[in-house]
């Protein structure tokens, strides 16, 4: 797939790979990977085959990445309209649009043959709802026409969670649902957080996020809301017996974390406290799921 940037000099074999790396956003990967691999080490209780989890990652890596490619296909006219993302590999000229494409499709469809040969067809099959869910449902249908699309798009964010359950029990349980959930509802605090951040550009590019369409107060407000509910739902796999004592402690004290902050977002306002409540929300997504291992590996 050969690339070239805007002024027509011909890319670097190094700055090549480095741009389809960005179309994969390895970092949000990574994060997605990491509740894969918690619902795992819950599903097991305790450390799961390693080979099974290896393979399990390198699927989730596939289906993320590619997901993310094609979603930068699909909005690659919105995103050259945003300082934030104007960079990106597509606007910028070092990839071509339907190369971009071609390489998310691939990735997706290399993810459900590994998952489905490697590891059983229902993770396959969750890892590829989860992508239909990501490019179809959040990216084409709502992003763009409601302001309910984070609410409803970010379950998008928590198929990963029933891909690694899915790899270790060949099932979708009722406790795989409530880690689904968690991540479910940590999406719309922490996605509207950014939204503030990036108010102007969305504003820009007419997407109707929170702050675009019902102004920033009213974003804070659900901000709170959702925090809210976010503490109340992340307890729940210590009220069934899915995890105990580690889980509750830390699930408590970063959950009242988030809804303090929320609190004072919504009093003070601000880009400042906007910033600290979306980094706050990201750290909590993943000491959440990591005392899930901590938990299963100390009882």
């Amino acid at each position: 797939m050969a690339s070239t940037v805007l002024n027509g000099d011909k890319l670097s074999a190094g700055d090549t790979i480095r741009a389809y790396l960005q179309l994969m956003k390895l970092r949000i990967v990574g994060l997605l990977c990491f509740t894969t691999l918690t619902a795992m080490f819950v599903a097991a209780g305790g450390v799961p085959d390693l080979m099974t989890a290896f393979i399990t990652m390198i699927g989730g890596i596939l289906a993320s990445g590619g997901s993310s490619a094609i979603n930068q296909y699909v909005d690659r006219d919105m995103d050259a309209k945003m300082q934030r993302t104007a960079w990106r590999p597509i606007p910028s000229g070092r990839i071509a649009p339907l190369n971009a494409l071609m390489f998310g499709v691939a990735l997706v469809l290399w993810s459900v043959v590994v998952l489905g040969t490697l590891v059983n067809p229902l993770a396959a099959l969750m890892a590829f709802i989860g992508a239909i869910y990501y490019v179809v449902i959040y990216t084409l249908l709502l992003k763009r026409n409601t302001v309910v699309n984070i609410l409803i798009g970010g379950g998008a964010g928590a198929f990963p969670v029933l891909v690694g359950w899915a790899a270790v029990q060949n099932a979708i349980t009722f406790e795989a649902l409530l880690l689904f959930a968690i991540v479910f509802y940590w999406t719309p605090p922490h996605s509207w957080a950014l939204a503030l951040l990036v108010n102007k550009d969305y504003t820009e590019a007419n997407v109707p996020m929170m702050p675009v369409a019902k102004g920033e107060e009213a974003t804070h407000v659900q901000i709170v809301l959702y925090s809210v509910q976010l503490f109340i739902i992340s307890l729940l796999p210590v009220l069934f017996g899915v995890l105990g004592v580690v889980y509750m402690i830390t699930a408590v004290l970063l959950g009242a974390g988030l809804i303090r902050l929320s609190i004072k977002l919504m009093r003070v306002g601000g880009l400042s406290m906007a910033r600290r409540t979306y980094k706050f929300s990201t750290m909590y997504l993943a000491l959440v799921f990591l005392a899930m291992i901590v938990d299963v590996l100390v009882v």
